[in-house]
């Protein structure tokens, strides 16, 4: 690594935006890495902004100028660009790429989740080529996980690629040691964007077989979404409106109250998920995850070890592993206790920050 100070910069969301790419823009900029090098943020998309249509439609046609003029500007040494293999993230990003690699910047392209790269133009040659093409401009392209890992490494053999997991602060979450919890009804959560693909309706559905057959189960479910209006519908078609809660979207303090009083993260999704934060706090908070083999969700935990994984649109298959927990309380506790030792070991700010250290320099030093 040289001597001089490098500068980085961000290509990221509004920094007070909510949104996971948000969220590891500010763990990134109050780590340890702003010590070492130089932190800029320039800020791209329409998360955390307030614009009429004409407005949209002027930035979407100026910003890649008012990018080349920052460069210019500022000068940074690395240019680190946070997209997603989904279409607007991907067809918006390919002009600062090409912005950036023309001004000779060192580029760092990191991929936050969506879909592997042989699907995602699948059936159509020539834009499969383009995104080929695309992936070989980077310096350094960033993942989530094995399972992209395995992918990416199949699509553009030649490209460096590089794992760095998702992380967290866990300090609020682990404030409190994991109790064991021998009698009484079990707590389950759902906390993140009300969504179809996250497996909500599968969780609603779950709860209503249990319900059925006397266990004594509450389920809260906390966040907004497109579909809140619907999920609040079938809660109430299938009467479970006295075991469903609904607290809204939480943040700071309430959010952890609320994990700390959870036994279970019920998140049977189908979304094509990145690594997402959610898992990483339950765990964190002792909530033991009953979720599915997506992204980067099989590295983090192991069946039966940390929690239970199910197969995805399985209703059934969900509640018998909430009844399972709820006949074994001992082993409740013991996924809770190995669920945070697992986070605490591997999925922290702290190692989040090394790695992008050890990233930023191996681009001047070829490492």
């Amino acid at each position: 690594m040289p001597n001089e100070r490098l500068k980085v910069l961000h290509l990221g969301p509004a920094m007070q935006a909510v949104s996971g790419v948000a969220t590891h823009l500010n763990q990134l900029f109050d780590s340890e890495l702003a010590k070492d090098f130089t932190l800029l943020h320039f800020q791209v998309g329409s998360e955390g902004r307030k614009e009429n249509i004409v407005q949209k439609l002027a930035r979407f046609f100026f910003s890649p100028f008012v990018f080349a003029a920052f460069l210019l500007r500022h000068r940074p040494d690395i240019v680190h660009i946070n997209s997603s293999l989904e279409p607007k993230s991907y067809w918006r990003d390919i002009a600062y790429l090409l912005v950036a690699r023309m001004l000779g910047r060192k580029v760092v392209y990191q991929v936050h989740g969506g879909a592997l790269p042989e699907e995602f133009f699948a059936g159509n040659a020539f834009l499969t080529g383009v995104l080929r093409r695309v992936l070989s401009l980077p310096d350094v392209v960033v993942l989530l996980a094995q399972v992209e890992l395995d992918a990416y490494q199949r699509f553009v053999p030649k490209q460096r690629l590089v794992v760095a997991a998702n992380a967290i602060d866990a300090g609020s979450l682990v404030t409190k040691p994991i109790k064991s919890k021998s009698a009484g009804p079990l707590q389950l959560v759902y906390l993140g964007r009300l969504a179809w693909n996250k497996g909500i309706y599968e969780a609603i559905e779950a709860l209503g077989i249990l319900v059925k057959v006397g266990r004594d189960l509450v389920l809260t479910i906390a966040g907004n979404g497109p579909e809140e209006a619907a999920i609040r519908q079938r809660v109430a078609e299938l009467g479970l409106s006295e075991q469903v809660r609904f607290p809204g979207p939480l943040f700071g303090e309430a959010k952890d109250a609320l994990w700390a009083a959870s036994d279970i993260f019920v998140f049977p999704t189908f979304h094509r998920e990145g690594l997402p934060y959610a898992l990483l706090e339950a765990m964190a908070a002792g909530a033991v995850p009953i979720t599915t083999r997506v992204g980067g969700i099989p590295d983090v935990m192991r069946d039966g070890v940390h929690g239970l994984l199910i197969e995805a649109k399985d209703p059934a298959g969900l509640a018998r592993a909430i009844a399972r927990l709820d006949d074994d309380r001992d082993a409740l506790t013991r996924m809770a206790e190995a669920g945070r030792a697992r986070v605490l070991e591997q999925y922290t700010v702290e190692r989040l920050a090394q790695d992008f250290k050890r990233i930023y320099a191996s681009l001047f030093t070829g490492d």
